[in-house]
């Protein structure tokens, strides 16, 4: 853990008349952050340097036979069909009667979860915590209003465009909810 240090300022002259301070404070050296900032770059270069270079693995084709897309679109719609079905029944209901805040809170923790399983290359898990990210995805959907035909459209629209230039392009968000952590 970094040490924290206060930086104590020169008092500022007073120009009321008032009592003249007893004792002056000593002056506190400037801290320079460059120093600091180059040390922690040079360190993380170090550990870059020892990793060894990560290896990607081949991605199969496509199995012609294997469910497709679709199947998210019925995932919507089971979602959507939960939103009037009892809480203490239905764990989509649960969600989404705590609201998009909640919703979008288990979604982050699911999907942490995934990039954990991708970090550690845990093929098994990645695929389960996948899944679990897009039904979280699909229940924050519901939550919010949307339905997958604006997110497809979305998708169709940036086909074709460059992901620097798409992204270089995007709105930044004004807020975020603060939220606590879903059972």
């Amino acid at each position: 853990m970094a040490k924290k240090s206060t930086i104590t300022l020169p008092a500022k002259p007073i120009k009321a008349k008032a009592k003249p301070p007893k004792a002056k404070a000593p002056k506190a050296k400037p801290v320079k952050a460059k120093p600091v900032k180059a040390k922690l770059l040079k360190t993380k270069r170090a550990k870059t340097r020892v990793q060894p270079p990560v290896t990607v693995p081949p991605v199969p084709p496509l199995n012609p036979d294997a469910p497709d897309a679709r199947v998210l679109d019925r995932l919507w719609s089971i979602v959507l069909s939960r939103k009037s079905a009892d809480p203490l029944i239905s764990h989509s209901a649960r969600l989404l009667a705590r609201g998009p805040a909640k919703i979008a809170q288990k979604f982050g923790e699911e999907a942490v979860e995934c990039l954990i399983e991708a970090v550690l290359g845990n093929r098994d898990a990645l695929i389960a915590e996948s899944a679990d990210v897009l039904y979280h995805m699909m229940v924050m959907w519901v939550g919010c209003g949307l339905r997958p035909d604006d997110v497809w459209a979305e998708l169709g629209r940036r086909e074709g465009i460059s992901g620097i230039a798409e992204k270089a392009a995007r709105r930044v968000p004004v807020a975020i909810a603060e939220t606590r952590k879903i059972p």
